[in-house]
């Protein structure tokens, strides 16, 4: 440890020596409709406590442009005749990086003639507007900012009402008690099965995102009755988008991680007179010094991209993508006994791909409509290869076997069209067509600790595999969407929509009703309410899998389950409590039916996978099993201002599922209560105040998990090959979760150059509180034994832009 604080000490001192003296930075982007997206002529924006008054108007592109604008925190006020005025504060400017904002009015149904200039009284809102609750933005410096994220999008979402994620080790995100299997990330409006290193087919989450958080722009996650649009998801949405790349001018970025690696972007101009731009990032990993509960030394990297072809004669065009590799290999005589991943008797080893490129083409009809088209190919592979080891009486190694070979790749094929149409100030609508063509190769062979293998010559090697999947198939699913905003005054609006999905595997259809209505009963308070009937296909892994119904006979057991659904209520009210705080209380209902469990009576359904690397080995599943989530979530949230911000967090929820018994269970992910406190604040120094000493910290504390126990007679019985008493699953809990974060930082903007610098030390768990990660058979000490998750460990990131 002591050559992690002799780096710590030396860097800090180093960056602290730097000269601090004045220096500026430009500010620039659009100013759009924010139904239709169109330019506005005309629109003004103000740097607000400026002296003179800076400010400027955006030119026949609704492009703006502001020179010599001081480093640090600022406050802008944007302006158009007609449209609701707003103020942007908290932007951050630094002298290694000009700022660009993207920023979207919407007009006024009462058609003001004056311009008053009103503070923003969502600065959390979301992107997409059709939300109206269970919706929240996020940024590239909220991810940065908050203490414990390890720079990971996803990590960020734990932050939020409604998110419980007491797991160290994964990133996996669980709303309001449902799966992570549940959650659909799209990328640039591309849905894609997973953005993580490490990921196993079917699941969402995994130790290290790939997703490049310095590539993001602001994007939309979302909780619940989502709108039309989102399809093929019960649990929650990560809408994420890629920004552009500078179109004036060339910037570069470093950045050194202990966890998210070593990194390196370059962003500028392809075309200034069309505003053609390219952005790109290449990131490895080096957690081999990072805390990731484990000995063995996981390998990853990333590469992400995005080129915007700027405005031609046939529209805009944006080619995008991302791909990663990652892999591990868990050496069996260099692994402890309470490794969270591995087994000190077997060797291990993992190797795992995922890629998508995208183009996004949006041409404009007329000044109120447009249509943008997407195609996109996305891959996930995943490879898990297992040697078991084979000891004497003594205990001593005498030689290994191959014991599990599997291979894993879904490939995506995915065409969108989206039209977007505005009608006037009231009346918008956007309709579309999703269509996605899954192709599956998969490969697994298993004889690991299986009972039903004989071992004729008693060599210690089973005689033959048990072959779990060897298919190679593909479908087609289909989404159609409409949805209408209707506003009857500005303080009262309304949305309805309808979804539509077709599985041409299965040959099930769905239509799924949606349904907002938002009410600014005063200035400072709003009500909405929102219903959505959700549906979610089945993941591959339990629809393809091959259940052996005869001897050497195996058959798809589960390729006509229907579409897993549920109906989703929420109501929410927003009070803001002066100009930067603000309350916000949502309670909501879930009721989710057609889900698939077993024929015969058990307590298995699938309401409880994901929350792993891989799914039970289950079929002749039927969708006659139910399950519910119910809660109120309350936030509080001091919007950063006067140097300092606040969010506190507080979910109270209740999960419950019914099995093919007809008994009623807490679900795997019932933790009942997840707390989180968060404190940020900011020291200005040098000269003009632009350079920060920051300090930031999370506290976090949820109920324990829910689990089912090993039965230790039974897996003694069963070669080794842990059973659990599914007679009474999910009826304990673990310990709850307590977790403590503290980051120190800097932020530095150099004498005379355009060079910004940041580092931070984040402390995480530093109470080195070691939480329970869960109770598995071990095959050393012949006994269930309790694993831990991974104690303190300090982050540290230092990042360069120039």
């Amino acid at each position: 440890m002591k050559h992690w604080f002799r780096f710590i000490t030396i860097k800090g001192l180093t960056l602290i020596g730097i000269a601090t003296f004045g220096q500026t930075q430009n500010v620039k982007g659009k100013i759009m409709d924010a139904q239709a997206d169109y330019p506005l002529i005309g629109a003004s924006i103000l740097l607000l406590d400026s002296d003179p008054v800076v400010g400027a108007v955006t030119d026949i592109e609704g492009e703006f442009k502001l020179t010599d604008i001081p480093v640090g925190r600022q406050t802008f006020a944007i302006q158009y005749v007609g449209y609701k005025s707003i103020t942007m504060p908290n932007v951050l400017v630094t002298a290694g990086k000009e700022v660009v904002l993207n920023i979207k009015l919407e007009e006024s149904v009462e058609k003001l003639n004056e311009v008053v200039v009103t503070a923003n009284a969502d600065k959390d809102a979301p992107l997409n507007e059709l939300a109206k609750v269970s919706a929240r933005t996020f940024s590239l410096e909220e991810v940065t900012r908050f203490s414990g994220g390890r720079n990971d999008v996803a990590r960020l979402a734990t932050s939020f009402a409604g998110v419980s994620a007491p797991n160290d080790s994964r990133n996996d995100i669980v709303v309001r008690g449902n799966s992570p299997v549940g959650l659909l990330w799209r990328i640039e409006g591309i849905p894609v099965a997973t953005t993580n290193h490490f990921a196993t087919l079917g699941t969402t989450g995994g130790p290290v995102n790939a997703l490049n958080t310095n590539l993001l722009r602001t994007s939309d996650f979302l909780t619940g009755a989502f709108p039309a649009e989102y399809g093929n998801a019960n649990g929650a949405v990560f809408d994420v988008n890629f920004r552009n790349g500078n179109a004036d001018k060339y910037e570069f970025t470093g950045q050194l991680s202990a966890f998210s690696g070593l990194e390196f972007m370059a962003e500028g101009p392809l075309s200034q007179a069309k505003g053609a731009s390219f952005v790109a990032s290449y990131r490895y990993g080096i957690a081999s010094v990072a805390a990731t509960g484990t000995g063995a030394i996981p390998y990853y990297q990333d590469f992400s991209f995005k080129l915007n072809l700027g405005e031609t004669r046939w529209g805009r065009f944006e080619l995008f993508g991302i791909g990663g590799l990652s892999s591990i290999d868990f050496l069996g005589d260099e692994i402890d006994e309470d490794d969270l991943f591995a087994n000190p008797n077997e060797d291990a080893f993992v190797d795992n791909q995922l890629g998508l490129i995208g183009l996004n083409h949006t041409l404009r009809l007329n000044k109120t409509t447009f249509l943008k088209t997407s195609l996109g190919a996305s891959t996930n592979y995943n490879q898990y290869l297992q040697d078991n080891f084979i000891n004497d009486n003594d205990g001593n190694l005498i030689g290994k076997f191959r014991s599990v070979n599997a291979e894993n790749r879904e490939n995506r094929f995915t065409f969108s069209s989206t039209l977007n149409k505005k009608f006037n100030a009231r009346w918008s609508l956007r309709a579309g067509v999703l269509t996605e063509r899954y192709q599956t190769d998969f490969s697994t062979e298993d004889r690991d600790n299986r009972v039903t293998i004989p071992d004729e010559n008693n060599d210690g090697v089973p005689d033959f595999f048990i072959t779990q999947r060897d298919l190679q198939d593909g479908y087609f699913l289909t989404q159609a969407f409409a949805q209408t905003e209707y506003k009857i005054t500005d303080d009262l609006n309304i949305t309805a929509g309808l979804h539509a999905q077709h599985h041409e595997y299965t040959e099930d259809f769905v239509a799924e009703p949606r349904a907002a209505v938002s009410w600014q009963a005063r200035p400072n308070q709003r009500l909405s309410l929102a219903y959505g009937l959700h549906a979610q296909a089945i993941p591959s892994p339990i629809l393809f899998f091959e259940e052996e119904i005869a001897t050497g006979q195996f058959v798809r057991t589960n390729e006509r389950l229907d579409f897993m659904k549920s109906h989703h209520f929420v109501l929410a009210y927003d009070r803001n409590l002066g100009m930067d705080w603000r309350l916000k209380a949502e309670t909501y209902y879930q009721s989710i039916f057609d889900v698939p469990v077993e024929r015969i009576p058990s307590s298995y359904s699938i309401l409880n996978e994901g929350s792993g690397f891989i799914f039970d080995e289950k079929g002749s599943l039927i969708n006659e099993g139910t399950g519910h989530n119910y809660g109120i979530e309350l936030t509080l949230e001091k919007f950063f201002s006067q140097g300092y911000y606040m969010l506190m967090t507080t979910s109270l929820y209740e999960s419950r599922y019914e099995g093919s018994d007809g008994i009623e269970r807490n679900t795997a992910f019932n933790n009942n209560i997840v707390y989180n406190l968060l404190l940020g604040k900011e020291w200005k120094f040098g000269v003009g105040g632009r350079n920060a000493w920051t300090f930031d910290s999370k506290f976090t504390t949820a109920g324990g998990a829910t689990f089912t126990p090993v039965d230790l007679e039974a897996t003694r019985a069963n070669a080794g090959r842990e059973l659990r008493m599914d007679e009474i699953a999910f009826s304990q809990r673990y310990d709850a979760y307590f977790r403590w974060d503290v980051k120190f930082g800097v932020r530095l903007n150099s004498k005379n150059k355009n060079v910004s610098h940041q580092f931070f030390v984040d402390l995480q768990n530093v109470t080195n509180r070691e939480n329970e990660f869960l109770r598995r058979y071990n095959e050393v000490t012949d006994e269930v034994n309790q694993v831990d998750q991974i104690g303190f460990f300090p982050d540290i990131l230092y990042r360069i832009q120039f």
